[in-house]
């Protein structure tokens, strides 16, 4: 009885070393997290309340393009740019979701473009697309993010 007294003893307290593990430092497991964590890719998109219905997140960001898209042409097809420039149908606009739901629209024009007043169109856009609805930002790992994108904006529809 005693040598398995004995024996349980020193087991035991052998033992423990073995079950002790080493604890990773607070620094390891940041680095091992910011490591894990895709910068390019939110967990949310910018959505609006009529897309927040929608359950897949696939769909959500579709409707939330679409959306989008079709505001802009809307807000926009009250005003003479294609009048005033026939030849542009198509402008790209680089859309700005700030955390705090402010947006922001840029227009992209190529770099050699000469064919239209940038100023004039950059300023009509700016003037346009004022008063828009309500955008919800983007979330990343439970925090309102900054996003950006370029949507295509068809002026002239023929």
């Amino acid at each position: 009885m005693k040598k398995a007294l004995a024996l349980f003893l020193l087991t035991f307290c052998f033992s423990c070393q073995y079950l002790e593990k080493k604890v990773p430092s607070e620094q390891e497991l940041l680095d091992q997290q910011i490591k894990e964590i895709n910068w390019n890719e939110v967990d949310e998109y910018p959505s609006v309340a009529d897309c927040e219905k929608l359950a897949d997140v696939a769909q959500r960001k579709h409707c939330f393009f679409e959306f989008l898209t079709a505001t802009i042409q809307q807000k926009l097809a009250v005003d003479t740019l294609s009048s005033m420039f026939p030849k542009l149908d198509t402008i790209e606009v680089k859309v700005t979701v700030l955390p705090n739901s402010e947006m922001e629209f840029e227009p992209q024009f190529p770099k050699d473009s000469v064919a239209y007043d940038t100023i004039k169109i950059d300023s009509i856009l700016h003037a346009r697309l004022v008063d828009f609805p309500k955008v919800n930002p983007a979330i990343k790992r439970g925090i309102p993010v900054k996003t950006q994108f370029v949507l295509p904006v068809i002026i002239k529809s023929e």
